[in-house]
Order: C-alpha cells, then sequence, then structure tokens
C-alpha cells in the first residue's frame, strides 16, 4: 500500500517501517493457519512427574544455584481489571444483576478493598450505586485500573496486600540471587507513578520482614511491537483526522521486554496467578523444583554441545536426549551440526496443572512444517474446529508457570526475538469510536513468541495455581487469609 507522507511519519514515530506495516496488512488478509496438533501431552507422553525425593534433591540444588547466579522474576503486570470487574460494571449500564455480581455484593465485608469502598460509598446505597463506586471513577475506579493494583488479600487492617505485592512477598522465597530479590514488572505509563508508590511503600516492609533487598525494575511495551488497526474489508482504518491506529499486539509482545533482561534463570508468572501466606508452601517448592530441573537440564545440554564441538559426542546418545529429554520426536537421524542447532537453543520449563474445569489451552505434541513433533503450550483459538476433539482429550491446563534459561553453553545471552514463530498471532474484532474493525495479536508469549525454544512440561498441583480473573474468585478458599 502506499502510504502519505503524513501516515509514515506516524509510522516512523512508533518505530515500524512501511515494509512491517505491509506485511501486517498481508496477515490481515491471509490470516493466520491453525496449529496442527497431534494429541495432548499426557502423564505418560510429554508431561514429567516424579516422586517426592527427586523433587526435594532438584529443590536444593536450585537453591545452592540461586546464591551465586542472578535470578529474575518477570511478571506482566499492564493488564486492566476491566474484565474482573465486567459483572460489576454491567449492573449499572444494563441496570440488571448476575449471580456473580450478586455474590460480590452480598459479600462485600469480605474483600480486602472494604475498607477504601466504605469511605467512598454513600449510606444506602443501592446494588447499582455500590458496583458504580467500586468500578467508575466515580468511585475506586477499579474497573479501569491495572488488575496488579486491586487489594486482593487483607491479613489484618495494617497489611492490606495487591498481586503486586504478593509477588514481592513470594519472589522473597524463591526468586533471591543471595539475599537480593530481583523482580522485572511490565506497567502502563499512565499508571507508573501509581506502581512507584507501592513500592515506596512495600519495599522497607519486606525487607525487613524477609531479611532481603529489592531491586524492582518496570518496563513498557514497546510501541514498534503496536499492530495497525484495519476495516472489516481490510483497507486500513482511518481515526480523527484522518490518522492511522495502531494498537498494542498482545502479551506475545513482551518477548522484547523479557530480551532486555540478563539473567541466568528467569521465572515468569501471571500478575494475578497469587495466593496467601498460608497457603504458599506448594508454590515456593515447586517453583524451586521446576528451577532445579532447569539447570539439571541446562548442565546436560551443554555437555553434549561441548562433547559435539571436542568431536566426541555419540550420535545415539545426541537422537535419544533431544527426543526423550526436550520433547522433540524427530522423523530420522540427524547430523551432528543438525544435532547441535536443537541442543543450542533457549529452555523453558512449565509447570502444568490437572484440566479439571473445560478444556481450553494447555500443553500438545504439536507437528512441524520440518517434519518434527515438539512440545508446545497451545491456546483453544489457535486449534481448528476439526480438531477440537484431540483438544477435549487434554489431561492438563497451561497455569502459565515457566521458568526459563536464557543463556547458552558459553554464558551468552540468546537472542529472543530469533525464536518466535512469526506465523503464529490471532486476529479479533474490536471497535473505536462506535466503528467496527480488525484488530491483530502477535504470537503469544509462551505460544508462538517462545514456539522454538526447547521445552520441559512437569506436572504441579492445582495447590499452585489460584488466579483471579473475576472478582468473585477472592472469595475461594485459595484467597482466603485466616
Amino acid at each position: 500500500m502506499n502510504f502519505s507522507n503524513k501516515d509514515i511519519a506516524q509510522i516512523t514515530e512508533h518505530g515500524l517501517t512501511v515494509e512491517a506495516v505491509n506485511q501486517q496488512i498481508e496477515d490481515f488478509k491471509r490470516g493466520f493457519p491453525f496449529i496442527d496438533i497431534d494429541k495432548p501431552a499426557t502423564s505418560n507422553d510429554g508431561v514429567f512427574s516424579a516422586d517426592d525425593k527427586v523433587y526435594d534433591y532438584l529443590a536444593s540444588q536450585y537453591s545452592k544455584y540461586a546464591e551465586t547466579h542472578k535470578i529474575v522474576k518477570f511478571v506482566p503486570a499492564s493488564g486492566a481489571a476491566s474484565r474482573m470487574f465486567k459483572d460489576l460494571s454491567a449492573v449499572f449500564v444494563s441496570n440488571q444483576i448476575s449471580p456473580a455480581a450478586q455474590e460480590v455484593i452480598d459479600n462485600l465485608d469480605k474483600f480486602a478493598f472494604w475498607n477504601d469502598l466504605q469511605i467512598v460509598l454513600p449510606k444506602h446505597a443501592d446494588n447499582g450505586t455500590i458496583a458504580r463506586y467500586i468500578t467508575s471513577s466515580l468511585g475506586l475506579n477499579y474497573a479501569g485500573m491495572p488488575k496488579g493494583l486491586i487489594p486482593f488479600h487483607k491479613y489484618n487492617e495494617k497489611d492490606i496486600r495487591t498481586p503486586i505485592e504478593e509477588h514481592m512477598v513470594e519472589g522473597a522465597q524463591y526468586a533471591a540471587s543471595g539475599n537480593q530479590v530481583n523482580l522485572h514488572f511490565t506497567v502502563s505509563p499512565e499508571y507508573k507513578f501509581l506502581f512507584d508508590a507501592m513500592f515506596h511503600r512495600a519495599i522497607p516492609r519486606n525487607e525487613a520482614k524477609y531479611n532481603v533487598k529489592y531491586n524492582i525494575e518496570m518496563s513498557e511495551q514497546k510501541p514498534s511491537t503496536d499492530t495497525i488497526a484495519v476495516n472489516m474489508d481490510n483497507t486500513v482504518f482511518r481515526g480523527n483526522g484522518d490518522s492511522l491506529l495502531f494498537r498494542p499486539a498482545g502479551h506475545g509482545a513482551l518477548i522484547e521486554n523479557l530480551n532486555n533482561i540478563d539473567a541466568d534463570v528467569i521465572f515468569i508468572k501471571n500478575i494475578d496467578n497469587v495466593t496467601t501466606d498460608n497457603l504458599r508452601k506448594d508454590t515456593v517448592r515447586y517453583k524451586k523444583v521446576l528451577a532445579g530441573i532447569l539447570i539439571f537440564t541446562q548442565k546436560q545440554v551443554f555437555d553434549l554441545i561441548h562433547q559435539i564441538d571436542a568431536g566426541n559426542a555419540d550420535i545415539e546418545n545426541l537422537h535419544n536426549f533431544i527426543t526423550n529429554k526436550l520433547g522433540i520426536k524427530l522423523p530420522n537421524k540427524l547430523s551432528v551440526e543438525e544435532y547441535r542447532k536443537i541442543l543450542n537453543r533457549p529452555i523453558r520449563v512449565c509447570g502444568m496443572v490437572k484440566n479439571t474445569g473445560a478444556p481450553g489451552g494447555g500443553p500438545f505434541w504439536v507437528r512441524n512444517s520440518n517434519g518434527t513433533t515438539s512440545l508446545q503450550i497451545v491456546e483453544s483459538s489457535q486449534i481448528a474446529p476439526e480438531s477440537k476433539d484431540i483438544m477435549n482429550k487434554s489431561e492438563y491446563f497451561n497455569p502459565v508457570d515457566l521458568v526459563c534459561g536464557i543463556r547458552n553453553f558459553q554464558g551468552k545471552k540468546f537472542d529472543l526475538t530469533q525464536y518466535i514463530d512469526k506465523n503464529t498471532g490471532f486476529i479479533s474484532e474490536k471497535s473505536s469510536g462506535g466503528t467496527p474493525l480488525r484488530a491483530m495479536e502477535r504470537p503469544g508469549l509462551w505460544n508462538g513468541a517462545m514456539a522454538d525454544w526447547n521445552t520441559i512440561f512437569v506436572a504441579v498441583p492445582d495447590t499452585t495455581f489460584s488466579p483471579v480473573k473475576f472478582v468473585a474468585d477472592l472469595l475461594s478458599q485459595k484467597h482466603r487469609t485466616i
């Protein structure tokens, strides 16, 4: 497409090129292919588990490793809490109350934000007024806030914690390098000052409690990862003043933020997947187990690469290790150079919980265009309708519980942008100013953005998984403080 000089200036301001934007437009026209799933990864085929003695050993090895290596915990925290409060928002918009919204209103005094709500809420407020004062700028404005800043847990009148603060507590217990806790949060620029204020309050308290020092960094999603919006016929969408409209390209764009981190081990966890002090034991233990598996596997990989470079590698051993340990099924024997290329990649160890609810995204064996079959995390929207029966047989669910090794055998950091499957993505229908449009999300952070990493899936208990997708989830046992 030919762009005007004004368009080109806007494209350049975003850190993009005309060629990149034209490719995005072609992606809209072409669409993204469904993932060619072969079968679910199961406890007997693709998902590792072991007995407590093995897990205890792995956790202890990681604890020793962490004393002398740099550990970082990476938390995407820029997402808004609008979905979390959607049932309450609907109360004053449609004047109808769902069972979920009614449950929240009936139990207001059990929420950590009850004290704050009482300060602003008029006396004798009806359901619609209560909902409005929780969600809108008239009151607490929670539907417009980042989820990381919403009070989740109340331990006492002086200890009311947001997810950000619970991640700080977690970090002190499994992600410390010696006595330093390195945390990295991705945030929205307009709320950075609120995160700064929270850290200013929380850091001294937690440093004293856990005898650690916090090193907290924040980053924003890069404008250069945004994607252009198009009309329903795939022509360029124009907004106010005939300007182009660019939209954030989803959490997969955060691979750029992750790529800027220099560490030996990086933990990744969703902002809303936190629990309370009295239920955190399993979370801490299994984080250490996953990290122990990572460093043990890394050592094996590095030893094999050194053997290859020394000219004394055994082809059969290389083939079996990649097939049985790294979850890559090869159609035939490869050259030593090809085995080396497969080994010399970033590694991720991913915790998987049993799928007790509706089948959805999770661990699958995926057929690749090069003839291999590998372990991948696949979202339900990436699965073709005719393959839904395979998805329905899924034994595990992906809780986004990752531990990543981003250094090679020489200790140098990988360029993570070189391991993205750019043929994966999502196209959805949105609107701007009431006008419908098509929007594009790039490969998800733990889907296509890590498609060419070496992957190990590990079974973890569901006690390590306690997300808050809707505000009523805070009433569950996993979020009770007493």
